[in-house]
């Protein structure tokens, strides 16, 4: 009896053990409202005889929705797929106006590291590689067309925290920094660069498979 007693005891544990493994899944999802301010930051430049400023160059503010993959590695470290949807962005130029537009999609994948495993409030830090695709671009100044890159690799770098709901939930905050930069190109001549390096606020919610 007591060995069969001992071996009840011990699958018991053992399925309970593959149970609590099964329900700690390394995979994770967010879901975020995130706004993108970017630095509108640009060098000084000629053109139609007219000198412009250093930083005359300007694109529009917005808020984007964000979709996020997580993969844990251990309880304190993982990386993060940062996802949207493809954005329209406006350009204007300070004495000129609107210029146009275009489109970008600006995936980003982070590793992050994250503080206090097991407590209810997650604090992190992560850094990583950002690459935005260009396309769909429609500027021009004095019915001169211009264009931009097709792409922008730059460094990115995250901070947040998480607040535990339950098992499955959390409450997020986060901030974001990427940069992201594109030569502003008429003909064969290069006028400028334009960098967006964006800062991205978001909230929004974790979900823990």
């Amino acid at each position: 009896m007591n060995k069969m007693f001992r071996l009840v005891a011990c699958g018991t544990a053992l399925l309970l053990s593959a149970a609590s493994l099964s329900a700690a899944s390394p995979w994770s999802a967010r879901l975020r409202a995130t706004y993108l301010q970017t630095v509108d930051s640009s060098d000084a430049f000629s053109a139609l005889g007219i000198n412009f400023a250093k930083d005359a160059v300007a694109i529009n503010d917005q808020f984007i929705p964000e979709i996020d993959v997580g993969y844990a590695f251990s309880d304190t470290l993982a990386a993060e797929l940062v996802l949207t949807i493809p954005q329209t962005q406006d350009v204007s130029l300070a004495g000129v106006g609107k210029l146009g537009t275009f489109k970008h999609l600006p995936p980003t994948l982070l590793l992050q590291y994250r503080a206090n495993p097991g407590g209810a409030i997650r604090p992190y830090v992560g850094g990583g590689v950002n690459f935005t695709l260009i396309w769909d671009t429609h500027l021009s100044v004095a019915g001169v067309p211009l264009a931009l890159d097709h792409y922008s690799v730059g460094l990115a770098a995250q901070g947040g925290v998480d607040w535990v709901i339950d098992e499955q939930w959390s409450f997020n905050l986060d901030v974001k920094r990427a940069i992201i930069r594109s030569d502003v190109i008429a003909g064969a001549t290069t006028l400028t660069q334009a960098r967006l390096d964006p800062w991205l606020y978001a909230v929004g919610l974790k979900y823990q498979f």
